[in-house]
């Protein structure tokens, strides 16, 4: 094996080609195109782990569809902060993708088609809760063409294979026509070319990063990295690095050794689907059904009946039904579990295994499911379905957050974590949902976090305003904006039906 040392000190480097490191690096190339920037990826193409079409729902989440997202309180009101929040966020990725679009950094809109956003639930109590979430949500702009219904007739057209052949019984639905499918493998795909197409950037794949330290000087950071193709290893330094490598990023966040680190630990979660082999079946379903999670379940196991378009390709999903694997990524390591484990995380991960029993009820439910049983759950939603029209098929792989709370105990986060250095010199991105859909304010907030002085300097103020009309603004609180904002990317986007 030879080594080599790069004397040149790049201004960022980006681990993992996915979403998060593809929208963030495609940000920072529209606000410094000066800046020399390499992305090292350990696989041997681009987006092929969590951002790949057939490893995520590509619902594109903005809390129209998803239950768990608008929780009743003790006292029976509906907590909207958190829907109106997601949002918000994945109308600023909407906003940046059509930027994108008009300036020809993307190439096409392929990536993104208008797929209405339902919610379904059955029984008096679930019925209750959603006609509540409803009006609780309707008070906000965000959500004014969302349309509820309990009317049989109405559902048969908007469900016609999850009505048909239903026994009688309560059931309402909810249905925003303005929501979205996104093949965010073909959307990460067209940015990273467009990145490593540009003169000061550089894709790098099967570059694997075997360890990242501080200079000596603590003026940048040393980064060995192996091209696994020629069994090559050699030095980059980089001002800045981001860590965007999904379930690989906590091992990498760990070989930093940054005081911020400690404490963090993964719990990975692995996913299948059934998946739809029958055209006809499949021409009969235009929607993404969301329903109501079963106890214990995590967020990212809500189950939904989900119209698809990937690689061009009409396509119909149920699931998710949860697995386990100690692994961290799909194409990871059975060691990644345990080879995560540090002095400084093993007490919340151990807390956490106490506290969380019905998260370990529920996957061992799942692991013991047969091929009839997962059928049967399908029929919860689609009443008719015969298992020859169905096959399983492996999801992405998942690892949630566990953290220390403000107590110094040990929990499971479910959403995404940011972890950065005080100084602002490295950065890393943890946890999954709502994930990619928020891969833009995600971005931002690492700028903002990272890169302060510039964030505030007019040039960046100025592009960040052109590139995400409504940036620093509240949709929630303006509603002419809203209008104006939708009604550009939806013509840009052609999400117009």
């Amino acid at each position: 094996m030879t080594a080599r040392s790069d004397d040149q000190v790049l201004d960022v480097a980006l681990i993992g080609s996915g979403i998060m490191s593809a929208t963030l690096g495609v940000l920072l190339k529209q606000l410094q195109p000066n800046w020399k920037m390499e992305i090292f990826e350990r696989l041997d193409r681009v987006a092929i782990e969590s951002s790949d079409a057939w490893n995520n729902a590509g619902t594109g989440h903005a809390a129209l569809c998803e239950l768990n997202y608008t929780p009743e309180k003790p006292d029976g009101t509906i907590d909207t902060t958190k829907a109106v929040k997601i949002n918000e966020q994945f109308e600023l990725s909407k906003q940046f993708w059509a930027y994108l679009v008009e300036h020809r950094v993307i190439a096409t809109t392929d990536f993104i088609h208008p797929v209405p956003h339902m919610s379904f639930v059955t029984g008096d109590k679930d019925v209750a809760y959603l006609k509540k979430r409803h009006a609780a949500l309707a008070e906000c702009p965000l959500f004014k063409d969302m349309k509820y219904t309990e009317d049989h007739e109405t559902l048969d057209k908007w469900l016609p294979l999850v009505m048909h052949g239903r026994k009688p019984g309560k059931v309402a639905a909810t249905r925003v026509d303005q929501g979205t499918d996104v093949d965010f493998g073909t959307l990460t795909r067209s940015l990273i070319s467009n990145l490593s197409h540009s003169g000061d950037s550089t894709l790098h794949l099967s570059h694997e990063v075997k360890s990242l330290k501080r200079s000596k000087d603590g003026a940048h950071w040393v980064i060995r990295v192996r091209d696994l193709a020629k069994g090559e290893t050699r030095t980059v330094r980089a001002k800045f690095v981001f860590l965007g490598a999904g379930g690989g990023t906590l091992h990498l966040l760990e070989k930093s050794h940054i005081p911020e680190a400690k404490g963090y630990g993964g719990f990975p979660v692995s996913g299948l689907w059934l998946r739809c082999t029958n055209p006809d079946v499949i021409a009969k379903h235009h929607a993404k059904v969301y329903g109501k999670a079963a106890i214990g379940a995590p967020p990212m196991s809500v189950p939904h009946l989900d119209s698809r378009v990937i690689n061009g390709k009409q396509e119909l999903l149920f699931g998710p039904f949860a697995g386990f694997s100690t692994r961290f990524l799909k194409k990871g390591s059975y060691l990644d579990l345990p080879a995560s484990v540090r002095p400084s995380n093993i007490i919340p991960m151990l807390e956490v295994g106490v506290h969380s029993l019905s998260l370990v009820r529920y996957l061992i439910q799942q692991l013991r499911l047969s091929g009839l049983d997962r059928i049967e759950a399908l029929r919860e939603y689609y009443p008719e379905a015969r298992p020859e029209d169905w096959v399983l098929s492996v999801a992405g792989q998942r690892v949630q957050v566990i953290k220390k709370n403000e107590q110094g105990h040990g929990v499971l986060e479910f959403g995404t974590e940011l972890v950065r250095a005080t100084d602002g010199s490295i950065a890393a991105l943890l946890g999954a949902s709502p994930g990619a859909s928020t891969a833009v304010a995600v971005a931002l907030d690492v700028l903002r976090q990272c890169f302060p002085e510039q964030s505030d300097s007019p040039k960046w103020q100025k592009q960040l305003s052109a590139m995400i009309p409504s940036y620093g603004k509240s949709l929630a609180e303006n509603k002419e904006l809203l209008a104006m904002i939708r009604k550009h990317y939806s013509t840009t986007l052609h999400l117009r039906s």
